[in-house]
């Protein structure tokens, strides 16, 4: 139970600090009434303080500093927004609720559906950091039979909720992307791999959009796009790329700015907008999407 009074008591510190810089005294004050909330002893001493200061760059990445003029604690501000750090905030937050909250089953609803492959995860991530080769049975949507694999793994990427191995396939020495929902009978050997010199997964994935591997042959675009003003509102804030930024937005029109491969992926998600959404530039996609639209449209006639 230490524990979970521990994680609990650093998410509270993160949350009161990302509403405004807090004294020691508004802390130890909130942290009173989250311990009567949940039944935890959430109570901090200044020692402690410090020590969790600590505890929440190590677990969050979030670096909380002091004001001496203001007396103030507040969260530093940094360009390197840590992904990896608010997953685990948001992951224990809703682990923290459900664990601490009798009878709430009936107001949550969550998404049915099978096993993303989430139990292979943990193998996969330590054979890609110890680079071993990864062999496995994978069955895509195009084959009636699984077909064996062997890889050298480089990354795991999330997209709309699945997670992908991007590896590369040793038959052909090409860089696929494999599933993990279909991805069955892991076997993480022994064999070590070099990993490709220069070769970063991020970096190759800095301007795609979605999980299409094949990027060689192709370069980054600008795009502009023009959305309706209520779907405007959802596409600020969830954006459709790292790189989105808004050109125009008022009662009109949201017009936004994107650099990203113009791939089968993104032209789905752009499709998906119906007549919310007008592609502006560049000329290629305004005519890959009318395409799109009238191919629709023709079914019903």
């Amino acid at each position: 139970m230490a524990r979970i009074d521990e994680m609990t008591r650093l998410t509270a510190i993160v949350n009161i600090l990302k509403r405004a810089p807090a004294s020691r005294r508004e802390i130890e004050e909130y942290l009173d009434r989250k311990s009567e909330l949940t039944g935890l002893n959430l109570r901090v001493s200044e020692r402690t303080l410090l020590r969790d200061k600590e505890a929440i760059l190590a677990v969050f990445e979030i670096q909380i500093e002091y004001d001496f003029s203001k007396k103030k604690y507040f969260i530093k501000e940094s360009n390197h927004n840590s992904e990896l750090g608010n997953r685990t905030l948001e992951a224990f937050e809703i682990y923290n609720t459900l664990n601490l909250s009798s009878g709430m089953a009936e107001f949550l609803s969550f998404e049915e559906g099978k096993s993303l492959g989430m139990e292979n995860f943990h193998g996969l991530l330590h054979a890609i950091k110890d680079r071993c080769q990864l062999n496995f049975q994978y069955k895509s949507f195009w084959q009636e039979e699984p077909s064996i694999k062997k890889t050298h793994p480089y990354m795991l990427k999330e997209f709309k909720k699945r997670w992908y191995l991007i590896a590369k396939d040793l038959k052909d020495e090409k860089l696929k992307t494999f599933a993990l929902d279909r991805l069955e009978e892991l076997e993480i050997t022994k064999k070590k791999y070099k990993y490709l010199t220069g070769f970063d997964p991020k970096e190759k994935f800095r301007d795609s959009f979605g999980i299409i591997t094949d990027l060689d042959y192709l370069e980054p675009e600008e795009v502009i796009l023009s959305f309706t003003k209520a779907q405007g509102k959802y596409i600020k804030t969830l954006p459709l790329h790292h790189s989105q930024r808004i050109l125009i937005d008022n009662d009109q029109e949201c017009r936004i700015h994107l650099k990203v491969y113009i791939v089968f992926d993104f032209l789905k998600e752009l499709i998906s907008f119906g007549n919310n959404m007008k592609v502006i530039e560049p000329e290629s996609l305004i005519v890959k999407i009318k395409e799109a639209h009238q191919k629709a449209f023709e079914q019903y006639n």
